[in-house]
């Protein structure tokens, strides 16, 4: 049987739903008739840069904003640093007629996985950008490695937290960068200048006493944190030390999840192995005499003097 030529190249249409239901179709008139009107509202009344500078000097000059603009983590040999993704969505709602999400396409318990979109939308430029990722539901730490997810909620938590990065990207990707740089300083400035005339080691002598009341020593904080001796941490240090430490004031997290217990490495073994033991020790040493000046007196409790 011979077809018409539009008839035999034509692509096949795409498969639809045998029925939807009133709520779908309204759901449905309803999202575009949001979307339309977004695109209008934005048109009428477009952003006023000058205003949306001000606006976002004016919200990184707070100190619990500025302090949860900026991360860092150790990553081998040095320091990741950057933006949060707290940082993105203040800039996004200071610009203004900015739209942005992360959504979860689809989740395959089956083959531990979920595909997730993030994207943002500048109404006025239309201009958008957007991201598909496949999350695994796995949760890597240095004490077990890989483990695998089952809970609803440690899925949901793992997605969200991997789809943060990519939207804080997308918003970034919809912003002007000087606008973008502007804030950086801004937020910078008031974690340098913000908390007054409190001297430096005041601070840092505060930051440490208040983990100690809860059971963290100075040498978690310098290992697990901020990786640098107490005398040397910067102000930005001593604001991410803050807010973790509300985190776990609030029950966000717990002790062991920010200050996990450092493993015996195979170097630490070999060396207490071959130090002797105080026994030893006294086994191969002369026995001092008494009044003799070749030994020294063993210091005494309180005394003050090293060990």
């Amino acid at each position: 049987m011979n077809y018409p030529a539009e008839q035999q190249f034509a692509a096949p249409a795409a498969p639809t739903p045998a029925f939807i239901g009133q709520g779908t179709a309204v759901e449905q008139s309803r999202a575009v008739a949001e979307v339309q009107a977004a695109v209008i509202v934005a048109r009428q009344f477009p952003r006023n840069e000058a205003v949306a500078i001000q606006k976002m000097r004016t919200a990184f000059r707070q100190q619990t904003l500025a302090a949860r603009s900026f991360f860092r983590f150790n990553r081998g040999d040095g320091n990741i640093n950057g933006e949060t993704i707290q940082f993105a969505r203040e800039l996004a709602r200071c610009w203004g007629n900015i739209h942005h999400g992360l959504n979860e396409l689809r989740r395959d318990d089956a083959a531990g996985e979920s595909e997730m979109q993030a994207w943002a939308w500048d109404l006025e430029s239309n201009e958008r950008a957007s991201t598909t990722f496949v999350v695994p539901h796995v949760r890597f730490t240095k004490s077990s490695g890989r483990k695998p997810l089952e809970d609803p909620r440690d899925v949901y938590e793992n997605n969200t937290n991997n789809g943060a990065r990519r939207l804080r990207e997308m918003i970034f990707s919809v912003l002007p960068d000087w606008y973008r740089e502007q804030a950086k300083e801004v937020a910078n400035y008031t974690l340098e200048n913000g908390q007054g005339d409190t001297p430096r080691a005041q601070r840092i002598a505060d930051t440490i006493t208040y983990f100690e009341r809860i059971g963290v020593t100075v040498e978690q904080l310098e290992e697990n944190r901020s990786g640098r001796k107490s005398d040397k941490w910067t102000n930005l240090d001593l604001a991410q030390l803050q807010i973790i430490f509300q985190s776990i004031e609030r029950g966000e997290v717990t002790i062991d999840e920010e200050f996990p217990e450092q493993r015996v490495t195979v170097a630490e073994i070999t060396r207490q192995a071959s130090e002797p033991t105080h026994q030893q020790a006294a086994e191969t040493q002369p026995a001092a005499r008494e009044g003799s000046k070749e030994w020294p007196a063993p210091a005494q409790p309180g005394s003050g003097a090293a060990e």
